[in-house]
């Protein structure tokens, strides 16, 4: 039996935790809060993050870091991405020599522009083999509902990938798709959130399908071309990792980075938006690395501008509405 450790009992790590050990994993999952821990050995429930979900008996909670790491294979971290630079730095010593950290983190590092895969290369000194990414259309209350879903999961040495996608195939509801391309599954997480929050303000402003349309054609644009500065494969982008995550995050009311800009679209302040938000969209606070790091390799993205106007330089959305659409085009062909 394979031992795994989540960190993080937010949604996704906890469903990511029920799916490993549903799927015959040993596994633990690590949270900050001793009242969820307690919760989730006790009633086999999280209700704070997963009301109405019953979890696995099997699977174990803890708010020691040594116990959730004795002896794992696999270090899933499903933290939020800002922290995960300082979390990892209080637990690296307590990691396995030889486990795999799995990332299903979706943000680019403030301050430093780095990829979630190269902050755990860096903080804990492995090999890139030895770093792997879940990314894809992962609406979290579906997949807790065990609806089917199917998501991708990214390492570049694809024995490593394909032994990642065999302790978390649960059939018939959770199929996982293997990649060896991290850069650009990385990527079509990360972005996807900061198009989704333009898409957001978009419907919260009244604006249809038309526009959404747009936004959503463009944004994979623009996730593209900075998947092909960073040397990501472009086939990445038109597959689960890239447009089906697009899709999925700008056009479902479950997702958070939609909604979030949806509250700014009805004219809500950044500070009310925040308030009434009671997870992390990480978007909000990625979409300024993500401009940076594009910055730094000349890729042109206008809408990921426009959100980082929005969003933390005081711009109104009918302003950014008007930017995007007076813009004047380049001559691209087929307008993407």
């Amino acid at each position: 039996m394979t031992k795994v450790a989540v960190f993080g009992a937010g949604s996704w790590g906890t469903t990511f935790a029920m799916v490993l050990a549903e799927a015959g994993s040993e596994t633990t999952l690590w949270g900050r809060r001793q009242e969820v821990v307690d919760a989730i050995n006790r009633d086999h429930a999280n209700a704070d993050y997963l009301p109405g979900v019953t979890l696995p008996a099997g699977l174990r909670a803890t708010t020691d870091p040594a116990e959730a790491l004795d002896g794992a294979e696999f270090v899933v971290l499903a933290v939020p991405s800002q922290t995960l630079r300082a979390n990892l730095t209080a637990w690296r010593d307590l990691i396995p020599e030889r486990a795999v950290l799995v990332s299903l983190m979706k943000g680019i590092e403030v301050g430093t522009t780095k990829r979630m895969s190269e902050v755990i290369r860096e903080v804990v000194g492995v090999p890139e083999e030895r770093v792997a990414v879940v990314s894809g259309p992962n609406l979290v209350p579906e997949i807790a509902a065990r609806q089917p879903a199917a998501t991708v999961v990214a390492c570049t040495d694809l024995s490593v990938a394909e032994r990642l996608q065999a302790i978390c195939h649960l059939p018939p509801w959770f199929r996982p798709y293997t990649n060896p391309d991290v850069i650009g599954v990385e990527l079509g997480g990360a972005v996807k959130n900061v198009i989704a929050l333009a898409v957001g303000v978009s419907a919260g402003m009244g604006m249809g399908d038309n526009v959404s349309a747009m936004l959503i054609t463009r944004g994979l644009a623009e996730i593209s071309r900075l998947g092909a500065a960073l040397g990501a494969d472009a086939h990445t982008f038109a597959g689960l990792a890239g447009m089906g995550d697009l899709v999925a995050t700008c056009t479902s009311p479950l997702s958070r980075n939609r909604t979030f800009g949806e509250n700014l679209g009805r004219g809500m302040t950044l500070a009310e938006v925040v308030a009434v938000t009671k997870q992390t969209a990480e978007g909000v606070k990625s979409c300024e690395s993500v401009l940076e790091l594009a910055r730094k390799h000349d890729v042109e993205m206008p809408i990921t501008e426009v959100v980082v106007g929005v969003v933390h330089d005081g711009m109104s959305p009918s302003e950014a509405g008007m930017l995007l659409m007076s813009r004047s085009p380049k001559p691209e062909r087929y307008g993407v």
